[in-house]
């Protein structure tokens, strides 16, 4: 297994960095403070073709794979996670139409979110009461006609209020077994009946917009039902192991920021008349987020070339989210201690990485559900 990056994986990942440092970093911490969604720089990106990575190029997308996909993620996170969970969600809805879509499904909305027409992609699966466990889904859906009419109260969705392009699960109204019968349905932004409840003031990715979403008699038609009805369940599950190798990169980029950060101030900040870094308490530190940034890095791009070559990879997608994400915060968290107190203060890009960090823990499944996921993969 070579992990050396391909031309066309590199040109991607150097598209990324570059737009990265020059658009991006600058806005980084204005963005927090303000809570601003970077509605021109997902422009920016869908220009370089990044909102669409592994997406056909019949379809508008890169189609240049999950690896190269993964690395972008990690370039535009060691920026600014805000902007780079917004780009990841968006890139997991286009690939989620792609691969359950009919082609009048595909043509449309598929080529919107890829271009930065639809703005970004919202993913509707979580709700007050159903976060890891979708069986407790309220939500229904009831036939009338040859529509659906849609009806509850969806959670914690990134982009929610800016999204031209939405998918959204429903239970059926009538269900027939132990299991909710769940569906999937692609919405667009301002579609009658579909509201903004709420927009969360969050710790961290402030960027991002969180929001809650209410659907009141959201009429659509039967042609808006994504994949075979009663699919829904699979939809998601399929929609999720991807994305979770979106939040490992996302949380390996924030984590490679904080460690080269660390790394600078360490080399610069004196300290009983040596470097910082010149401390052996600093070099442990130092060596352990190294290693916990390295181990994270190998098991994401694992993860994604199993993807690429169509190899079951749900397994790795949760150790690859899971050691990732509890990477980062335990690298920014060092990041933080050794700053000392100018980590702590808001004008600390570290600061920012820390609070950022913390919720790569808990969306696209909590770290528990990732322990579960891979215990029920390796005991099966």
């Amino acid at each position: 297994m070579d992990f050396t990056p391909s031309e066309s994986q590199r040109r991607v990942q150097s598209a990324a960095r570059e737009f990265a440092e020059r658009a991006i970093a600058p806005e980084a911490a204005e963005i927090d403070q303000a809570g601003r969604f970077p509605r021109e720089l997902l422009l920016g990106l869908a220009e370089r073709g990044l909102l669409a990575v592994n997406v056909p190029l019949a379809l508008g997308g890169l189609e240049a794979g999950a690896v190269a996909a993964a690395l972008a993620i990690q370039e535009i996170a060691r920026a600014c996670a805000s902007t780079a969970v917004t780009a990841s969600v968006t890139n997991m809805v286009c690939e989620t139409i792609a691969a359950f879509g009919t082609d009048e499904q595909r043509r449309r909305h598929c080529r919107r979110l890829a271009s930065g027409d639809a703005v970004a992609g919202s993913f509707a699966l979580s709700e007050p009461d159903a976060g890891s466990d979708p069986g407790a889904m309220r939500t229904t859906a009831r036939r009338d006609g040859a529509d659906w009419i849609l009806d509850g109260t969806k959670q914690w969705i990134t982009s929610g209020a800016y999204a031209g392009v939405l998918l959204v699960w429903a239970r059926h109204a009538v269900t027939e077994g132990p299991r909710p019968k769940l569906s999937c349905f692609i919405l667009e932004g301002g579609a009658p009946g579909l509201s903004i409840r709420r927009t969360e003031d969050k710790m961290g990715i402030r960027g991002s917009n969180t929001v809650g979403l209410e659907l009141d008699g959201c009429r659509v038609p039967a042609s808006a039902l994504l994949g075979a009805e009663g699919a829904g369940f699979r939809v998601a599950m399929s929609a999720l192991d991807g994305g979770r190798i979106g939040i490992a990169s996302q949380a390996v980029g924030i984590a490679r920021a904080a460690l080269e950060e660390s790394v600078i101030y360490a080399k610069q900040r004196p300290a009983l008349g040596v470097p910082l870094g010149d401390h052996q308490g600093v070099q442990l530190k130092v060596a352990d987020m190294r290693a916990r940034l390295d181990a994270a890095a190998v098991l994401t791009l694992q993860a994604a070339w199993r993807k690429e070559k169509g190899l079951v990879f749900t397994r790795e997608a949760a150790m690859a989210k899971l050691v990732a994400s509890e990477a980062a915060v335990r690298i920014c968290g060092d990041a933080v201690a050794i700053h000392g107190g100018s980590g702590c203060v808001g004008e600390a890009a570290v600061e920012r990485r820390f609070r950022d960090a913390r919720v790569t823990t808990i969306y696209e499944g909590t770290s528990e559900i990732q322990r579960l996921v891979i215990a029920r993969q390796s005991l099966a």
